[in-house]
């Protein structure tokens, strides 16, 4: 006598050791294409070629999945917690010596530096940075800004360490590129407090 056939399981494969990058290869894709706010873990999934569940598996959330997909070798909420943790009147020197000491770390400073440079000279790579810049930073900065249009001021703080960092770290501009972090931050620092300062 014969086993009965089993059938399969129809419908979207379960996850594999290849899910994790299939998975971020589809959110770069999505967020490049239709932005952080159109992007939609759905239409994520579609692209994997997954189930949706899968994702709130590996990456909880959609602001996670992007963290994770732009590859930040950082938690974002560290750098509004660092702000957080000291006075108002110190949160821009705050804000540039916790940015750039991220970046003065070789093992994390790479893959920012993929991201900085893939977005000087290709269209999906410049919609992630920005997506990055107005969609994760600005948020965690706004709540330091004093006064009216507070989103403008954190979007110029941001923009003014992202214009540093790729001078410093892409463009390797001396003596930009060799000042240390306690000159770079006495002298950052001040122009991002009066951002935050309104």
């Amino acid at each position: 006598m014969t086993a009965p056939h089993q059938r399969g399981r129809s419908g979207r494969r379960p996850g594999s050791p290849d899910t994790r990058s299939q998975i971020l290869e589809a959110a770069r894709t999505e967020f490049a294409e239709r932005g952080y706010e159109s992007g939609s873990m759905r239409g994520i999934a579609t692209r994997a070629g997954v189930n949706a569940a899968l994702l709130h598996h590996y990456f909880g959330n959609k602001e996670q999945l992007f963290v994770a997909a732009v590859e930040l070798p950082f938690d974002p909420d560290d750098v509004a917690a660092a702000m957080a943790s000291v006075p108002q009147e110190r949160r821009g020197e705050q804000l540039v010596r916790t940015f750039f000491g991220i970046w003065d770390e070789p093992s994390r400073r790479e893959p920012m530096l993929a991201l900085l440079r893939s977005a000087m000279a290709h269209e999906s790579a410049a919609a992630l940075l920005r997506q990055f810049g107005t969609r994760v930073m600005v948020p965690r900065v706004t709540p330091s800004v004093q006064g009216p249009d507070a989103e403008l001021h954190a979007e110029a703080a941001v923009s003014h360490l992202l214009g540093l960092a790729l001078l410093r770290y892409v463009l390797q501009v001396e003596p930009l590129a060799s000042t240390p972090l306690d000159e770079l931050v006495a002298l950052a620092g001040p122009v991002v407090q009066r951002y935050f300062d309104g």
